[in-house]
């Protein structure tokens, strides 16, 4: 089976679709699809829900499919630092669900492993409890959260064989294996794609059998919030 394609474009060929939903990887600007957020603006597919932790910023990572309205409704669990994503949000152009950090990486493990639904304490008594079934376990109330399935992942991680395995850096790891195991197509991008056997066994964080395309490629990396101090 080929996994490894030439382009992002390529990669996504056959696989987008109107209304679809996607899990895309990444916290901020840290370990996001870059090229496949872009090769998905570029094919102009819209009404799209997207699950992922956040939008980006405005002009990069998935703002960019906000600011040309391809996106319907995001999965989030924070609007952030993308002023283009609270605007649309305020104003109704955008539909928003909102998720805990940890209860949106839950269901899509969840949803990765074939489990429809979990209890959780987190959102009880707020407004993320609205419409959900409650259940007593030990004398504590709590909420069934649905596993997620996504029509599609999008993942960014650092190196790979050609067999799809995968290897994370440092905090990039973040929302990408959960995201990664979700999709019912999962497109990896990666810095680099090493031999066959280059991996060691132990360092790979996700086996290629969850991943269907790979593509390599050169990224921009831009720094969310540059914070620096004044020499000594």
């Amino acid at each position: 089976m080929k996994k490894v394609y030439d382009s992002a474009s390529a990669a996504l060929e056959g696989v987008l679709f109107d209304g679809m939903l996607i899990a895309a990887g990444g916290f901020g600007l840290c370990g996001i699809p870059e090229l496949l957020i872009a090769a998905i603006r570029e094919a102009g597919t819209k009404d799209l829900t997207v699950a992922s932790n956040n939008a980006g910023v405005d002009g990069f990572g998935l703002g960019v499919l906000l600011e040309s309205r391809q996106v319907k409704k995001m999965i989030s669990s924070y609007v952030g630092e993308n002023a283009e994503f609270m605007r649309q949000y305020l104003s109704g152009e955008l539909e928003l669900e909102f998720n805990p950090q940890g209860t949106l990486a839950e269901r899509m493990r969840a949803g990765g492993a074939g489990i429809p639904g979990f209890y959780t304490k987190t959102g009880v008594g707020t407004v993320i409890a609205e419409g959900k079934e409650h259940h007593d376990f030990d004398g504590q109330t709590y909420i069934l959260e649905r596993g997620l399935v996504a029509d599609l992942s999008i993942v960014k991680a650092w190196k790979a064989d050609p067999s799809g395995n995968l290897v994370f850096r440092k905090t990039a790891r973040n929302f990408n294996p959960p995201a990664a195991t979700c999709g019912r197509i999962c497109v990896v991008e990666v810095e680099e794609i090493v031999p066959m056997g280059a991996l060691d066994p132990d360092a790979i964080h996700l086996p290629g059998i969850y991943v269907h395309r790979l593509i390599q490629g050169q990224h921009e990396k831009r720094i969310e919030q540059r914070t620096t101090r004044k020499r000594a």
